[in-house]
């Protein structure tokens, strides 16, 4: 769920963004072309310039002028770089803890369950294509599952038959209480078939 919301959050924020320079590029766009702009705005006319020479060199004198600007300038630059590791970090499972019965319990490779979740789920009617990953906590992994059906597999069955069984088997495997599952089907893309 906090990675549903993180990704929520991510797209509204870079679709503002997208949007306000698309506002302001236009707008600019529109000034250099001829477009008589509104009164507040910051350029008058097409020949109008971003920063006069005086707003350039205004501080330029001052000593503590180009350490702040660069001080900006590198942390909006870390904060963006922050931001994007944060984006494309893939939080994926090492080990998940199996009850074994004697209080010690066991740790399995997660590898090795996606692995065999992936090859049972491969093996369903009508599946051509299998992508898991577990993630979560080694107490309580989830399943990201990814599968791609034949155009004529009905998915609700393909659904029920995944995690009915393939889902199922790992569950018990593992000695798991539960597994949840995000579960995404695609159809693969078919030529079209050419009638004569």
């Amino acid at each position: 769920m906090r990675q549903m919301h993180r990704g929520r959050v991510n797209r509204v924020v870079i679709g503002l963004v997208g949007l306000l320079l698309l506002a302001l590029g236009g707008a600019v766009l529109a000034v250099g072309l001829g477009v008589r702009p509104p009164r507040w705005w910051l350029h008058t006319g097409p020949h109008d310039v971003l920063l006069s020479e005086a707003e350039r060199t205004r501080w330029a004198d001052a000593g503590w002028w180009w350490p702040a600007v660069i001080a900006a300038l590198a942390l909006l630059v870390l904060l963006a770089l922050w931001w994007l590791v944060a984006i494309l970090r893939r939080r994926r499972l090492a080990e998940v803890l199996v009850d074994t019965g004697d209080g010690a319990g066991a740790l399995l490779r997660t590898r090795a369950l996606e692995a065999a979740l992936a090859q049972e789920a491969a093996q369903q009617e009508g599946v051509a294509h299998t992508e898991i990953r577990l993630t979560g906590r080694r107490t309580a992994p989830a399943a990201r599952v990814g599968l791609r059906l034949e155009p004529e597999v009905d998915p609700a069955t393909a659904l029920h038959d995944f995690t009915a069984r393939s889902l199922r088997h790992a569950r018990e495997s593992a000695g798991l209480a539960a597994l949840p599952a995000e579960v995404r089907l695609r159809a693969v893309r078919h030529r079209a078939e050419r009638v004569t």
